[in-house]
């Protein structure tokens, strides 16, 4: 397929700037592969749709406070660093995007915090706007993630027009974000409440995690009409015994379904598995990049939210759900006035 397939104007749509006091109230598309059907519920009634011993895959990955607001030494003038990863935490060396690039170069010192709580030293030039800094930080890496937390704002999508805000810290997660590491929310999981995990459990639907840190790639633009040339960023991924196990033993029994809780989810699930048909554990990476026609493996059924055009998230769901029927659904969701993006509306592809 093209770039241009995913191409398209969304005309008047609503892009909610912060999630709803009860997240499970966002509004749920289901999609029926099987008939083309379309309907429209409530994300809370989401086990209507789910069977027992159903399986749901979510990430847990936690989104830390990446953005970063100090001065250059020997002036006065702000410095924006945005942090994308930790490169050697013995180290302390981070791999950053900083702005105005031009007056940032090697050997200088860049100061955070009021009091100067916090010191990097430039030491790479990665790509235009790209370096490396080092910390000169004198204590353990948990007591520099704490400063960072503390100095630090979260880093919200493109999209969402407005600046970050000190609630943000605890909006911009799921429930389900333990490990920390992410640029980006896996947004299908926003839309979770403990009430309801503890509703689907109860119903004998499992939850299990993976964990893919989730970078500023998300948001970077296919720039190839030819999507079989797009190259995506490489990402580490962990899907742990427990949950290899649990997926293998749902694939083994035609009533239960692995359901994927968002894109990562779909990609860390689709890279681990083998030549035998069965998910593998442990550590890995993944540049899978699933556009229309891809033949998913693993995954039975995808939870996702409705994402720009031309993204490889909109890819993925075209992928599992047929291109145009995905396209049709987009139609219906503008019609139908579905709020879109990260802390939008969701839909359920079985």
């Amino acid at each position: 397929m093209k770039l241009t397939d995913f191409k398209f104007e969304l005309e008047g749509i609503n892009i909610p700037l912060h999630p709803r006091k009860n997240r499970a109230d966002a509004r749920l598309m289901v999609l029926k592969k099987d008939t083309g059907e379309i309907t429209h519920d409530l994300f809370k009634n989401i086990g209507n749709y789910l069977h027992p011993d159903d399986v749901i895959v979510y990430n847990n990955t936690k989104v830390f406070p990446a953005k970063l607001i100090g001065k250059k030494e020997k002036t006065e003038a702000d410095i924006e660093v945005f942090l994308l990863r930790e490169l050697k935490p013995e180290q302390m060396l981070w791999d950053v995007l900083v702005e105005p690039a031009r007056k940032i170069r090697i050997g200088n010192k860049l100061y955070f915090g009021d009091n100067d709580d916090l010191v990097a030293e430039v030491v790479d030039n990665t790509t235009s706007r790209g370096r490396t800094i080092r910390f000169l930080f004198d204590g353990p890496n948990e007591d520099l993630y704490a400063k960072l937390d503390a100095l630090g704002m979260m880093p919200l999508p493109p999209f969402i027009d407005r600046k970050p805000e000190l609630a943000d810290k605890t909006d911009y997660q799921t429930i389900f974000a333990t490990e920390r590491g992410a640029v980006a929310a896996p947004s299908a999981g926003m839309h979770f409440t403990n009430e309801l995990v503890d509703q689907l459990k109860g119903n004998q639907i499992d939850f299990m995690p993976i964990t893919l840190h989730i970078g500023w790639g998300a948001f970077r633009p296919v720039e190839v009409e030819d999507l079989t040339k797009h190259k995506t960023d490489s990402e580490s991924y962990f899907i742990s015994h427990e949950t290899s196990e649990r997926v293998n033993k749902a694939r083994k029994k035609k009533k239960n379904r692995v359901v994927a809780c968002g894109s990562t989810a779909a990609r860390v699930l689709e890279t681990s598995i083998t030549s035998t048909g069965l998910s593998k554990m442990g550590f890995g990476w993944t540049d899978k990049f699933l556009f229309p026609p891809y033949q998913f493996k693993v995954v039975e059924a995808v939870i996702i939210n409705f994402h720009r055009p031309e993204s490889t998230q909109l890819m993925l769901a075209a992928a599992f759900a047929g291109y145009d029927f995905m396209m049709r659904a987009y139609e219906v969701a503008q019609k139908e006035k579905y709020d879109f993006y990260t802390f939008g509306d969701a839909m359920l592809i079985l």
